[in-house]
């Protein structure tokens, strides 16, 4: 299979359930008029908005990444909704610097649906000398932010996003195994008993790079996403959240 077949066929199967085999339930969101989309976590989610221009919908301040493949596809399709789409990741963030930020950044917003990819810099971090904390504070943090999120907000959508990484670039160059695959099933024990969505970006490209593509084309460095690295992420993000 090539790789314009698979993602033809391969995120059409994750709105068929293939990539959302999780045990994860959670009611998919319905918008509505005003509805507020919000997009949260580090590098990956940031991808390069611009943080002086923090008003929704702008181009630049939805960066070039996933958030904004699907703002504006959501801008697009739904154009008689007035829908409010927000991108407030922020490069280099763990668990710890969403707690610290979050209450004026998420739960201010009062969003409908929240999305968060948090994780690859809770251990790349480490393996780097500059933050020593263990995947179970990792698992811990996040349990500890999806609980604050969830007796704030009780009626929004959460989307839990699998980290992931592809084996080649940086993570080539540190011990990232068995650790991070430790830290991604901790992400999905978390939003499990949270009751979230859960969008399973590693296997994802784990079938796109088994599909024939080599890891480079999605991920150059093996954690930040090409173009088409982010486009699949949106495709995938939208089927499985179903908007």
């Amino acid at each position: 299979m090539n790789r314009r077949n698979f993602i033809r066929t391969g995120t059409s199967a994750a709105a068929a359930g293939v990539f959302t085999s999780a045990g994860i339930a959670a009611e998919k969101p319905t918008l509505e008029s005003g509805s507020v989309i919000l997009f949260q976590g580090d590098s990956i989610t940031d991808a390069g908005r611009d943080k002086k221009n923090q008003v929704a919908n702008e181009k630049a301040s939805l960066g070039h990444g996933y958030p904004a493949v699907i703002g504006a596809g959501l801008l697009a399709d739904h154009a008689d909704l007035d829908l409010q789409v927000y991108n407030r990741g922020i490069s280099g963030h763990k668990v710890p610097d969403l707690a610290k930020r979050w209450d004026r950044d998420c739960i201010d917003l009062k969003p409908d649906v929240l999305s968060i990819l948090i994780g690859v810099n809770d251990i790349w971090h480490k393996l780097n000398g500059n933050y020593d904390g263990t995947a179970e504070v990792y698992r811990d943090g996040f349990a500890a932010l999806l609980e604050r999120t969830r007796k704030a907000l009780p009626d929004t959508t959460i989307v839990v996003c699998e980290p992931f990484v592809l084996k080649c670039g940086a993570v080539l160059k540190g011990e990232w195994f068995p650790d991070f695959d430790t830290r991604r099933a901790y992400a999905k024990e978390v939003a499990k008993a949270a009751d979230t969505l859960w969008v399973p970006f590693q296997d994802m490209f784990d079938e796109a790079v088994a599909a024939g593509t080599e890891p480079e084309k999605w991920a150059k460095d093996g954690v930040h996403p090409t173009g088409e690295g982010h486009a699949l992420m949106a495709k995938t993000w939208r089927e499985v959240v179903g908007i």
